[in-house]
């Protein structure tokens, strides 16, 4: 997480924002490098979580602040929280492998600080982010074997378009709803009920993979109340705290051949670039050698 975080901090595009009493101080802003943003961020978040001013100027101070930023959003988002009712999800156990994309650079960074492997202790199941995963692993099937299941259902809906507001294909989202989406099952009966209720689980799970959190952290004194909202604890410093989960307005039911040819074209993009980085290779090794060379590509 810390990893990760600190990318976004360097990679924020649109992906991250910062506010310091409602005004925009990061995130959003011209292409600039990660050193200039990340010395005027520190600027300004360093009363908060160095109040006693002891600490200097510079690369050090910078250096400092952000480690903090990143220590106290770890917590806050690893904080538990027994409100809401995510827990009724169970989910099978995660699949078997590697818990590193070994092509990633954090995979790179863990060889450099001499670790092969990370505890898999998997996240406090109070907490936000655990609640989040559970509902985006409601997909099981991915956009490919969903689309055959959405066929299935236009289908019928053709022939009984009556039946479109009871099978509730456009809400209303209520209790009824969510409940039936509590079957994980994945074993295809052939029924129009099966193939809806995938085709809903995507929509919850495609909604909860592009939601937005939203952190507030307030400056508090060791002896003063939080008005009932946790702590964060610093170096240095204690924040009360919220967490919010904003943009959860379902997916439409109409994006889903959207996101199907979309999917298509990402995959084709990919492969043709591919094959042509493959050629591009082979071809530069022809021409540096006098002899033929025979190049076999591990598939």
């Amino acid at each position: 997480m810390y990893f990760a975080l600190k990318s976004l901090l360097q990679e924020a595009q649109n992906n991250l924002k910062i506010f310091k009493n409602g005004e925009l101080i990061y995130g959003c802003k011209d292409a600039r490098s990660p050193a200039t943003d990340w010395s005027e961020l520190a600027h300004h978040l360093k009363p908060f979580f160095f109040p006693s001013n002891g600490l200097a100027s510079g690369p050090h101070c910078t250096r400092a602040v952000i480690r903090e930023l990143v220590r106290v959003l770890t917590r806050v988002l690893l904080s538990g929280s027994d409100k809401g009712r995510a827990g009724a999800l169970k989910l099978g156990p995660g699949a078997q492998g590697p818990c590193v994309c070994e092509a990633s650079a954090f995979s790179r960074s863990l060889h450099r600080q001499g670790s092969s492997s990370l505890e898999r202790s998997g996240l406090p199941k109070g907490c936000l982010l655990y609640r989040a995963l559970q509902v985006q692993m409601l997909d099981l099937l991915d956009i490919e074997g969903l689309y055959p299941l959405y066929r299935r259902v236009e289908q019928y809906l053709e022939q009984f378009p009556e039946q479109r507001k009871t099978l509730q294909v456009d809400g209303p989202y209520d209790e009824a709803f969510y409940q039936k989406l509590l079957d994980l099952s994945t074993e295809d009966d052939g029924t129009v009920a099966f193939a809806l209720r995938k085709v809903q689980q995507y929509r919850v799970a495609m909604t909860a993979k592009d939601c937005s959190i939203m952190i507030a952290l307030s400056p508090c004194l060791q002896d003063a109340s939080s008005d009932q909202r946790p702590v964060v604890l610093s170096s240095r410093s204690r924040f009360a705290f919220s967490v919010s989960v904003l943009d959860l307005d379902l997916k439409p039911y109409e994006s889903i051949p959207h996101q199907y040819k979309l999917d298509g074209k990402i995959v084709n993009y990919y492969s043709r670039a591919v094959h042509a980085k493959d050629a591009d290779m082979v071809s530069t090794r022809l021409k540096e050698s006098k002899d033929c060379t025979l190049v076999l590509h591990k598939v």
